[in-house]
Formats: structure tokens, sequence, C-alpha cells
């Protein structure tokens, strides 16, 4: 639950420094140098620490970290996208509706039970984005609808990587592996894929204004402490993809604050009432 709380933290401050990054440049350039440098900070523990031994995964879970990376190369372009255009506040709060889907992937494909704390949580956790919707009447025009879908879209793919995860860290299973191994080949696809997609666009990369902007590698850092701690946390038997995904989400407090502090947002008093509404559902939900 420490991990799981410490990945949502880092979370929530890394959907600030993405913002950041976006304003010195491209959205699809911030994408393929983040994972191109959080795969370069990979590189040395993966090599050095025989137990993850990351040569040794078969053809078939080669596959799925395959179609994880896949996964997850839409769900980032789709919240890069919708974070360069909507208020990074009301990203924060839409970003928590991942709950609801990733509960939903759990019962019913994981097999997990929930009870009646649970599902009030639950409840709590859709009211306030419900509230956040009618809550606030100048965003919305701003944000448009396109970007509010593309923030959800990226929200029910997350979980389903929160969910594959899940699973290809049980040991257990044929196609289990350590959190290491899993991480390395993830790193490794995702960058492979926002290479083809520049390789096959023709879209120019400048290299040297994207190794200069600082926010990048932050960004990059952040990524590579924060997904360690995540895959510890889902190799633990006794972890549960339900609850951890709603300790994940206290990092929209960081990211709310961080919208109001940084880029001097508004209506901040409204969307912390929202988040406290879903925070008090998630807190219910895990106890």
């Amino acid at each position: 639950m420490l991990l799981t709380l410490f990945y949502g933290l880092i979370k929530g401050g890394r959907e600030i420094v993405k913002k950041k990054a976006i304003e010195k440049s491209t959205v699809f350039e911030v994408l393929f140098f983040y994972t191109l440098f959080a795969f370069l900070f990979l590189i040395p523990g993966a090599v050095m620490d025989p137990k993850d031994n990351i040569t040794g995964l078969s053809y078939i879970q080669l596959g799925f970290i395959a179609i994880k990376s896949f996964v997850i190369f839409i769900a980032w372009i789709c919240s890069f996208k919708a974070i360069e255009k909507i208020p990074i506040s009301v990203y924060g709060l839409l970003d928590l509706s991942r709950v609801i889907f990733a509960t939903l992937l759990a019962v019913f494909v994981l097999g997990e039970t929930i009870g009646r704390t649970q599902i009030l949580g639950l409840i709590l956790v859709a009211l306030g984005l419900v509230l956040l919707k009618f809550g606030s009447k100048k965003e919305p025009e701003k944000s448009g609808t396109i970007y509010i879908f593309m923030a959800l879209l990226s929200c029910l793919l997350n979980a389903v990587s929160g969910m594959m995860d899940k699973i290809l860290t049980n040991e257990e299973l044929d196609i289990g592996m350590t959190p290491g191994q899993l991480q390395f080949w993830y790193m490794l696809f995702l960058t492979m894929f926002y290479g083809m997609y520049f390789f096959f666009s023709k879209t120019e990369l400048d290299l040297k204004k994207n190794l200069k902007n600082y926010w990048i590698w932050i960004l990059s850092f952040m990524f590579v402490l924060a997904d360690r701690a995540l895959f510890v946390a889902n190799k633990d038997p006794a972890s549960r993809v339900s609850v951890m995904t709603l300790i994940k989400q206290s990092g929209c407090l960081v990211t709310i604050l961080g919208g109001r502090l940084i880029f001097k947002e508004k209506n901040i008093v409204k969307k912390l009432v929202c988040a406290a509404i879903i925070i008090t559902g998630i807190v219910i939900g895990v106890l």
C-alpha cells in the first residue's frame, strides 16, 4: 500500500511536469524522448542485476509485453494530447475515472470480489466526477469534448495495462516474470513504437532542443522510479488491483494544487471539493 501511495503521489507530480515539458517541445517529441531517456536509465540496473535475467523470457512472454506496451502507446498519446489542451487540475480529476474502469476489470476479468465499502467508495468516486462535470461552467468550452474523451480513453487503457501488470508479474503463471524484466522490455517496446511513429510519419525531431528540455529528463526519472515501485507492489500476492487503483488516485491532490500554484488555474475550490468526495470514496474503498 505504501509503494502504491508513493506511485500515486509521484504520478500526480508527473502530470504537472508533462504539461511543462509540452510547453518547450511537441507532444510526440516529449513522448519519444521521455520513453527513450527512461529506457536508458533502466539499462545499467537491468544488466547488472542477475535475478532479472532480461534475456530469459519466452516469445509468448515478450508478445504479452508488446501488447501491454502498445496499449500504453495509445494511452499516452491520448493523455498527452488532453494534458496539452485542458487545465491540468481538470485532467487530474478526470484521471480518477480509471478507478471505475480498473475495478470493473478486476472483478470481471481477474475474479476479484468487492464488498459493500468498496461499492460505496466507487459511488462516491462517480459522484465526484459527475459534480466536476456540472460544477464548472467556464472550462468545458475551453477544454473541448474531444479532449475530455481522450482523457477518459487514456484512463480505460491505463486500467487495462494495470490489470496486465498484475497478471504478468505473477510468477506462478507460465507468462509470469520479475518486475525488472517487465519494466525493461516494456520500455524497450514503447521506445520502439514511438520511434516507428516518427520513422513512418516522417516527422522531424529537433534533437538539440529536446536534449535541452530538462523537464523531459525529470519526467523520465520520475517515471522509472514510480513504475518500479508499482511493479514491486503488483508482485506481492496479497495486492489487489481494485484496492491499488483506489490508492493510486491520491496523486490528484498534487495535480489540482499544482494547477493553481504553477499554472494559475481557476475554480480550484470546486475542484478540491470534488476531489475531497472522491478521496473519501477512495479511503472508504480501501478500508
